[in-house]
């Protein structure tokens, strides 16, 4: 595979530098243009250098390199698919659950992945939640005891600077009934660099348990210095939790998914969630069935240890909130008294008495 490296070691933030990189043909210059007019672009050396130009369904790339379907928008999709703006009570806090709320605390990130469900907020130019907007968000969750976990969003935090990361931790560490804090991030997998003891010490939240979400959706993203970087956190104290997508194309088959839960559980990330994708615009051709996600986490259980295993989720659309979607084990139950029957991961059936 050739490796394509970005001039400077700069992120490619523009079709023109995709075409100069060699990883989207000139020929196609003018219809991915109209893309980028719309959704922001940006894809970072550490994964420029995974993609093979030479594969069209390269899984890398399908992630970050913009594709004319994207430009297709379905009657059901929409700008704000889980409702976002519905539950924002102040500028950068989403609290749509009583015992925790997301605090937005950037709307950019270091990569702009095609599927993303922010697509309509996020890119380049966004504004950081800074000075008096920062204030009233946490005024707002100082305001509300209920609140017992902060999750740290965006666009990506890990984009700001430890000192910016030290300064939101000691305005959070100052509210006593936060007692979790979590951290929602793409970094560490494409722009593991940014990872440093210090940084990794910076996000520590004092007096708070400290938990951090990567987003990877393909085993190729465990780079070795992805790996270095998630070290780097998991030995500073926080615990690690997955976020993935389910994609097709990318990973909704077996072999792929079982080596991206591995890969996760073999570098201390404890899988958490596997998103069903969200009803974002231009976003159909990565779609699945629920009905085809479901067979194919079914499929999960009997190939995988328990420790591999994510939960399946679907974010209703408009702001309902997140339920999960797995399949189903055992049948017959519904009638109190009545004989169950579970399937074991071969799909036999096994008589279970009632109680």
């Amino acid at each position: 595979m050739t490796v394509h490296q970005p001039p400077g070691g700069q992120p490619l933030r523009s079709i023109d530098a995709l075409v100069e990189a060699g990883l989207v043909a000139s020929e196609r210059r003018e219809e991915l243009q109209a893309v980028s007019e719309r959704y922001a672009v940006s894809v970072t050396p550490a994964m420029a250098a995974l993609i093979d130009p030479a594969d069209a369904a390269d899984p890398i790339a399908r992630q970050f390199v913009p594709d004319a379907a994207e430009l297709v928008t379905l009657p059901q999709e929409l700008a704000d698919p889980i409702g976002d703006d519905a539950h924002s009570p102040v500028e950068g806090v989403v609290h749509r659950y009583p015992d925790r709320a997301l605090l937005k605390l950037v709307h950019a990130c270091p990569v702009y992945c095609r599927f993303c469900f922010r697509r309509e907020m996020v890119g380049p130019g966004g504004d950081a939640l800074t000075g008096a907007k920062l204030d009233a968000a946490l005024a707002y969750l100082a305001s509300r005891p209920d609140i017992w976990e902060v999750i740290m969003t965006g666009g990506d935090p890990f984009i700001l600077s430890a000192r910016r990361v030290r300064g939101v931790a000691r305005r959070l560490a100052a509210i006593s009934h936060i007692k979790v804090a979590r951290w929602h991030t793409r970094v560490p997998m494409v722009d593991p660099a940014r990872i440093t003891p210090d940084y990794a010490k910076a996000l520590r939240i004092p007096g708070k348990a400290s938990y951090i979400a990567i987003h990877a959706n393909h085993p190729r993203e465990f780079t070795d210095d992805a790996r270095e970087a998630i070290a780097r956190l998991a030995d500073a104290g926080h615990v690690l939790l997955s976020q993935s997508v389910l994609l097709k194309g990318i990973n909704a088959d077996v072999e792929t998914l079982s080596g991206l839960m591995r890969a996760f559980v073999e570098n201390r990330v404890k899988p958490y969630y596997l998103h069903h994708p969200d009803l974002a615009p231009g976003t159909s051709h990565f779609r699945l069935s629920l009905e085809e996600g479901q067979a194919l986490v079914k499929r999960l259980r009997g190939h995988l240890s328990g420790l591999c295993q994510p939960t399946y989720i679907l974010d209703i659309p408009g702001g309902a909130g997140k339920i999960p979607v797995g399949p189903a084990f055992l049948s017959g139950c519904e009638t109190p008294g009545a004989e169950a029957f579970a399937e074991d991961r071969h799909g036999e059936r096994h008589l279970y008495p009632p109680a």
